[in-house]
């Protein structure tokens, strides 16, 4: 009695402590349901699991990194899992071609984060929608409109202007100390929203590092999809609660930047349902797009897709490009001097991109080592199929860990080495046949913006490379250059590369 009249004093036994100890009850019996379907399904190896958090203790906040450890211990395709949620990671060409390759029919469904989990919008999703009719539609628009050769050499003209301003504003800020990944991502928004919309949607930042709106609201975005820990994910029953208010805060600024759009999207309507319009009149992506029936909401989610891949991947490449070229000045040497060959002169032009094998080594080398999607994008298994003998349980998450693949000493000599010239004369490329190197992916979740996103790259960089000389501030070595990775949507640097740009004198 004295134990009872304590507790009820002391609220244990409130509503509450009776919830939270059944939740916790129903936890430990799941996980030990769990634990035990396992010993009986024969899944790829992994480290033990603690009950109720699986192996979430393990994976922290570099989950590409901790799972390549665990890959050196337990094998090269392993399970693991986090909550309630079992995935398996792939880190070898073996096994990246055993689910992109042999099994891409049964393992190509997606699990959506929880800040694209808007209702109205996933149905018309390039990226997180089912392969259905209706997404092999979208990936042939795009295709056709955005990425094939033709629409590229239509783009050329925008992208040489947009490059153009780039190389004006840098110009009119020698000697000051610039953030390098800020200045070519507006760039590239800026080229997608004229190519899309005819107009322009950012401006570069000031001396004071302000920023408009709308490149606040896309980094915004690209932050709430990349959140790691995310508690409806790893439990479902959580999911509803949103609790790190990832949906309601993506939700918040979908809206605001949709009502900017919806003005655009309204006035070319009302032009393409005039009489007198015709096809031939079309010059943006959103014609196709309105002229094809597009909603609003169709609308606003492709767009929205082109606009985080189209830009934040791009721009991290760029970035960890310039960082390498920084560290190795025998490197930038000998881009500058392919460039001089080519041209003979520090200009280059956006045709003359394919005559500079050596850029593209140094491209393929950065992807190697710091590869713009670490994990991939998840895939999710449709079906219950094996993979190198092992079983891959239906709804189990999917990873391939280009991160450490790129890092292993079987594939490359002396790996954690920037050295471009391991390319040069090599066939391995990165359009998705070569498993050894996959920054765009494989199998029919390709990533379909491989021809813009690499001319993006090289154009940028190689415009960049011959307009200027960069330096640290400070005078500091750039050698010795920090090369900390963030993990998120795309692989950016831990630290930001502030840069100090110095026009090149003439040749």
């Amino acid at each position: 009695m004295d134990v009872i009249v304590f507790l009820r004093d002391n609220n244990f036994l409130s509503p509450f402590f009776v919830l939270s100890t059944s939740l916790l009850f129903f936890f430990i019996v799941k996980q030990t349901r769990l634990l035990h379907s396992k010993s009986t399904i024969n899944l790829p190896p992994g480290p033990p699991q603690m009950p109720i958090i699986g192996n979430l203790h393990q994976v922290g906040d570099n989950p590409h990194v901790s799972i390549s450890k665990m890959a050196k211990k337990f094998g090269p395709l392993i399970s693991l899992r986090l909550g309630k949620q079992l995935l398996v990671v792939a880190s070898s060409p073996e096994t990246a071609i055993g689910i992109l390759k042999t099994q891409d029919r049964h393992l190509s469904s997606r699990t959506v984060p929880a800040a694209f989990q808007q209702e109205a919008i996933i149905p018309h999703s390039l990226i997180w929608s089912e392969c259905n009719q209706t997404w092999k539609n979208l990936r042939t628009l795009c295709r056709t409109e955005m990425f094939s050769t033709k629409a590229l050499e239509s783009q050329s003209r925008i992208r040489e202007e947009k490059v153009g301003q780039l190389l004006d504003f840098l110009r009119r800020k020698q000697g000051q100390v610039l953030d390098l990944e800020d200045v070519v991502f507006t760039t590239l928004l800026n080229t997608l929203s004229s190519i899309i919309f005819g107009k322009d949607m950012v401006q570069f930042s000031d001396a004071h590092g302000s920023r408009d709106w709308f490149k606040e609201s896309m980094h915004k975005i690209i932050e709430y999809g990349s959140r790691v820990k995310d508690f409806g994910s790893f439990y479902p029953i959580l999911e509803r609660f949103d609790l790190h208010g990832i949906t309601k805060g993506t939700m918040k600024v979908f809206e605001k930047v949709f009502a900017y759009w919806e003005v655009i999207i309204e006035e070319r309507k009302c032009l393409i349902n005039s009489p007198t319009w015709s096809s031939e009149q079309a010059q943006y992506f959103l014609d196709r797009m309105l002229e094809n029936g597009f909603s609003s909401n169709q609308i606003y989610q492709l767009v929205m897709e082109l606009f985080v891949a189209g830009t934040n991947t791009t721009t991290s490449t760029v970035v960890w490009n310039i960082a390498e070229l920084m560290r190795h000045k025998e490197v930038m040497s000998k881009v500058e001097e392919e460039m001089i060959r080519v041209n003979n002169s520090y200009q280059i032009a956006l045709s003359q991109q394919s005559k500079l094998p050596y850029l593209e080594a140094c491209i393929k080398e950065t992807f190697r080592l710091h590869p713009p999607v670490p994990l991939l994008l998840p895939h999710l298994a449709a079906d219950t199929c094996e993979v190198m003998n092992y079983t891959i349980p239906k709804n189990t998450k999917i990873f391939v860990n280009l991160w450490a693949m790129g890092r292993d000493p079987k594939l490359w000599s002396n790996p954690l080495t920037y050295n471009p010239e391991r390319f040069i004369d090599s066939k391995l490329d990165f359009k998705g046949h070569d498993f050894e190197l996959l920054p765009f992916g494989s199998g029919r979740r390709m990533c379909p913006g491989l021809p813009s996103g690499i001319k993006s790259v090289e154009f940028i960089l190689s415009s960049l490379i011959c307009e200027f000389d960069f330096a640290l501030p400070n005078g500091e070595d750039a050698s010795k250059l920090d090369m900390e990775e963030k993990f998120g949507i795309a692989m950016k640097r831990k630290n930001p590369l502030k840069v100090i740009f110095k026009e090149k004198q003439p040749y």
